[in-house]
């Protein structure tokens, strides 16, 4: 059995409402460890124990982490995770309740990423939050999932940090058969390297990350999904981090289930009508989840934050 779950595909009423077409929603925020990072992490810890490594070293902005200590937990494996100074306290709680070691170390998740890397010894294997081609073929489960139920949306919505949920979604599409089918990305201002890649026509590195949507905080996205981005048709849209907040504190009114900024990123197309989805009838949307807010902290965040002239771009 694997170590993720197959979440539901509902059609949101309130979402549909919103924007005036169907909205569908992959739930990967139902998953045990609360995000689809179980998907392809489970599988690469699975495989890591059939080559004989004896402990797994993860570097994490808090999802990977705990879906890493996690998976190391089931699989009786000790785990080290190595978190930036960015992340919250709630998250490191989640990873030390798995079971895992937890150091944290850095301003960003460059700097905890390269601690990380510097502890491999050879019975080790390291667990990347976004960039390995065994996270993409687990990720892409989720549109298998799509597909089995015989249903073919017109586009998908997705968040980028890193590019794994992309770069998996992108395989799904295609061992699908969908690979004309556009996928809509949505980052926040300030951990929106995506984006800033797409409109250069190369990777863009990020000087500093200022969203709170740290879960998207990676400086530069992984080169696969540079690379598919110019194979298939890719809408970068950017939002506030105001615009994501109020999208989750929405999605919990609407559908009972607490999503953090990095995820409300998604969410807030819907909410605020991005003109991205115009034309779509039918839109897959993939509440990638996140347990690293809380209630408290949603209300934190929006509490210190001025309304911005505009929400989307």
């Amino acid at each position: 059995m694997p170590l993720h779950i197959e979440t539901p595909l509902i059609e949101s009423e309130p979402l549909s409402q919103a924007t005036g077409r169907r909205i569908w929603l992959k739930l990967e925020a139902l998953q045990p460890p609360g995000s689809f990072k179980i998907r392809g992490i489970g599988l690469a810890c699975e495989f890591h124990v059939r080559q004989g490594k004896r402990r797994f070293i993860s570097s994490s902005g808090g999802n990977a982490g705990i879906a890493a200590a996690y998976a190391g937990r089931h699989l009786s494996v000790p785990v080290v995770v190595v978190v930036p100074e960015s992340t919250t306290e709630r998250a490191r709680g989640l990873i030390r309740q798995q079971g895992a070691e937890l150091v944290v170390h850095g301003a960003t998740w460059n700097e905890a990423n390269a601690l990380a890397q510097s502890m491999l010894g050879d019975e080790d294997a390291f667990v990347h939050p976004f960039d390995d081609p065994l996270l993409w073929q687990g990720h892409a489960s989720l549109i298998d999932e799509v597909a089995s139920t015989g249903a073919k949306p017109d586009a998908v919505v997705l968040s980028v940090g890193g590019g794994g949920l992309f770069c998996g979604v992108a395989e799904g599409l295609r061992r699908n058969g969908w690979n004309d089918m556009p996928v809509i990305t949505a980052e926040t201002v300030g951990a929106d390297a995506f984006a800033r890649s797409i409109a250069a026509n190369g990777r863009m590195t990020l000087d500093a990350i200022t969203s709170i949507a740290t879960s998207l905080g990676a400086k530069q996205v992984c080169e696969q999904a540079f690379l598919l981005a110019g194979q298939r048709p890719v809408h970068p849209v950017v939002v506030s981090d105001l615009a994501a907040v109020q999208a989750c504190e929405r999605f919990l009114d609407d559908h009972r289930i607490l999503v953090e900024p990095a995820c409300g990123a998604s969410l807030a197309l819907a909410y605020d009508k991005a003109e991205a989805l115009q034309g779509f009838d039918n839109v897959l949307m993939v509440v990638c989840g996140g347990v690293t807010a809380s209630v408290d902290l949603l209300r934190q965040w929006k509490a210190n934050m001025a309304e911005p002239l505009n929400t989307l771009s």
